[in-house]
């Protein structure tokens, strides 16, 4: 899940939220939206291999 930042700035956030703090895990934070999308490709891949 991708949000834009008030800074301009892109940040990946897991899907599921953390059932400790009911928030979701901060996933890197980058400059472009497509920096973003091309990470959760790699993450998506890194989890079935």
């Amino acid at each position: 899940m991708i949000r834009k930042l008030p800074s301009g700035e892109y940040r990946l956030y897991s899907r599921k939220r953390n059932p400790r703090t009911g928030k979701r895990r901060n996933l890197g934070t980058f400059s472009s939206r497509t920096a973003a999308e091309q990470h959760e490709k790699e993450v998506q891949y890194f989890k079935r291999h």
